[in-house]
């Protein structure tokens, strides 16, 4: 397997590169044809990590969790460290895997296993040592699925807010999103019931916002071409109606962060159809955005992206290439040059 290396840099004179610092693969090559799904974090002792679904496809069932870990600026060949494998044998996909830092503690990797997003369930693997190695894989209690595709938030008395969602058997599927806690790191949950009817705004896969004192906003993916928002004044305990926001939405993954100084980003695809551009949106308030970047305009598939702000102030991005490779992105939100969106549309 041949590795990149070290990040290449972005020329500067591309004015939609404003504020990229570095754009690299994982890997060139893998065992496995098929990735998606990625997720970034790191870990208590500085390491940065991703992790990713990959097989033969979504959905099948040679489908596992993939990980690598960033050392000396080069990511490491990426090791299996979860799959499907029943106790009779048989082997379900594994899909969406969440890794988190809580501020103490082991770092955690939320995972699903299962024939379907209907049918799955929640799995947890945790770690001492930066992503070496990892402890036994948990499953989590029924009605449990831990974050379904975005990170959690840590609140300021340390409880632990998933965001996460459902999608019902029937036809056509009724998709909600509801909340999952925890008080005391992952021994005990609680979580909210559906927080609409899946219906007339069909809504998954969640981020959270901390939009000042008690105020959470969580926004993400719909059915019906926006991306959803939906505001919490008490931390997430209770939550006020669903509704479509200002920003287009292809029915596909999207993932959001607070940025240390109060401004909000948000990772998407600003089109109603389709998987490109992939594109970054800034905000003041969690409302109303602005545009910031471009990281993918050519034909193709680039999705489902994930993003995190690290201690040192840079943020950092991974996200589906073609459903072929896993992109890493740098960014230095300082040198971000917003501009308004025209009528919804991206600007020139």
């Amino acid at each position: 397997m041949k590795n990149p290396g070290s990040a290449a840099p972005v020329p500067k004179t591309q004015a939609a590169a404003a504020g990229l610092t570095s754009s690299e693969f994982i890997y060139d090559k893998a065992p496995f044809p098929s990735c998606h799904a990625s997720t970034i974090a790191q870990a208590a002792d500085g390491t940065l990590l991703t992790s990713w679904f990959g097989g033969t496809a979504e959905g099948k069932p040679d489908v596992g969790i993939w990980v690598s870990r960033q050392v000396g600026g080069k990511w490491s060949e990426p090791v299996e460290v979860a799959n499907g494998l029943q106790a009779d044998g048989t082997r379900h996909p594994c899909w969406n895997p969440v890794l988190f830092q809580p501020k103490q503690g082991p770092l955690w990797l939320f995972y699903k296993v299962g024939p379907s997003p209907q049918t799955w369930w929640g799995m947890l693997r945790t770690s001492t040592d930066g992503g070496k190695t990892w402890g036994e894989a948990v499953r989590l209690p029924d009605g449990i699925l831990g974050p379904i595709k975005n990170k959690p938030v840590q609140l300021a008395n340390g409880d632990i807010l998933c965001p996460t969602s459902t999608e019902s058997p029937t036809k056509p599927s009724k998709w909600a999103v509801h909340f999952e806690r925890t008080s005391d790191m992952g021994k005990t949950w609680t979580a909210t019931p559906a927080l609409h009817d899946g219906e007339a705004i069909r809504a998954i896969q969640p981020s959270v916002l901390l939009a000042g004192g008690d105020k959470l906003i969580a926004l993400g993916r719909s059915a019906q071409g926006k991306v959803f928002e939906i505001e919490s004044n008490d931390l997430g305990k209770t939550w006020g109606t669903i509704r479509l926001g200002s920003l287009p939405n292809p029915n596909s993954g999207t993932d959001a962060v607070t940025l240390k100084d109060g401004r909000h980003l948000l990772i998407y695809n600003h089109t109603s159809k389709g998987r490109s551009p992939l594109n970054l949106a800034i905000s003041k308030d969690g409302v109303t955005w602005q545009a910031a970047l471009v990281l993918e305009s050519e034909k193709g598939e680039y999705s489902y992206p994930a993003i995190i702000q690290t201690p040192d102030g840079k943020v950092h991005v991974t996200y589906t290439w073609k459903r072929e490779k896993v992109k890493h992105a740098v960014i230095d939100p300082a040198k971000l040059e917003p501009k308004d969106l025209v009528d919804g549309n991206w600007p020139q």
